[in-house]
């Protein structure tokens, strides 16, 4: 992020952290226990606990153990979603391995998802009725989310806000969470810990967002280009374009909505929509988010600590590129 110091720190707490996290998924059965750690083994960005340690830097000091099991739960929650994630959207790959589902089918999925959602559950409550109540909180908007994502807007709803809160459901108020974890678990004060959250919602925009447009730009994140544009998936560019409602667009709407399973309509889809001013606009959207982020971290102390995540917003908007 920056700073040698501090990056040193982080990395030493995320490197003890990915075993700990390893022996977590630990289960009765050697089946349970390699279906846990399957989505584990396929790494990630441990964006979350990240966010929990670096947070913790805004308070009078952590108790170790406490902050390990801190970011634990937010990964725990996190991953555990993923394995119902990946059932709801019939998914065969998950960071580039196949899916549970896939391996050992729905069932499996969704139970291994609930043993994890447990032990998250076991680990919370080691710190406290507070941290429960808010990792209940938290649970309860992810399935809020995950259910009206399902649903879709309704008649007369607007699509692009529609998805801005299933976003903001989905992904924001986990990342809120955790770093509103971090200032808890390190005594921070409550003017403190408002901040830290609600830059966390503000991120979790940034950070699917980002996601959105490097869906349709970028060939270097390991993703394939394109899956969410082949499977119909709303992001903020289509969005935005359907929105306008332009003539002009009728063509590009009609590639976009027709049969996207050959690799050169794909590409020929792509093409268009980096082609078009939408996307110029997207960027600018998730530009904006950042600075709102920013802005929320205006009543933290100055340091490395707040200039890292700074550096976070900056991060997020330039690997939209």
């Amino acid at each position: 992020m920056g700073n040698a110091p501090l990056d040193a720190h982080l990395t030493a707490l995320l490197d003890e952290f990915e075993e700990r996290l390893v022996e977590s998924a630990v289960a009765s059965s050697p089946f349970v226990t390699e279906a846990a750690r399957h989505i584990i083994a396929a790494g990630g960005k441990r964006f979350r606990p990240a966010l929990v340690f670096l947070s913790s830097q805004f308070g009078s000091g952590t108790d170790h153990d406490d902050l390990m099991r801190a970011a634990m739960v937010m990964e725990l929650t996190h991953v555990a979603s993923l394995y119902h994630d990946d059932v709801m959207d019939v998914a065969d790959l998950r960071r580039g391995a196949p899916s549970a589902n896939r391996l050992w089918g729905n069932s499996v999925a969704i139970l291994v998802g609930d043993f994890l959602f447990a032990r998250a559950s076991t680990t919370v409550a080691e710190l406290g009725v507070d941290y429960v109540m808010l990792q209940a909180e938290t649970f309860s908007r992810l399935v809020q989310g995950q259910i009206a994502e399902t649903k879709g807007p309704g008649e007369g709803d607007d699509p692009l806000a529609h998805y801005i809160q299933v976003i903001a459901d989905k992904t924001g108020s986990l990342i809120a969470a955790s770093a509103r974890f971090g200032g808890m678990v390190s005594g921070a004060t409550d003017e403190v810990l408002t901040a830290l959250a609600n830059f966390g919602e503000e991120i979790g925009l940034v950070f699917q967002l980002s996601d959105d447009l490097i869906d349709i730009t970028s060939t270097s994140t390991g993703k394939t280009p394109g899956t969410d544009l082949r499977e119909g998936v709303p992001t903020l560019p289509v969005l935005m374009l359907r929105a306008e409602h332009n003539p002009a667009d009728a063509d590009l709407l009609a590639m976009i909505d027709g049969d996207l399973s050959s690799d050169e309509a794909l590409e020929a889809a792509l093409t268009a929509l980096q082609a078009h001013p939408v996307m110029a606009r997207a960027k600018a959207e998730v530009e904006r988010h950042a600075e709102i982020a920013r802005a929320h971290l205006a009543p933290l102390p100055e340091g490395e600590a707040k200039d890292a995540l700074l550096q976070v917003c900056t991060d997020l908007v330039e690997r939209s590129s």
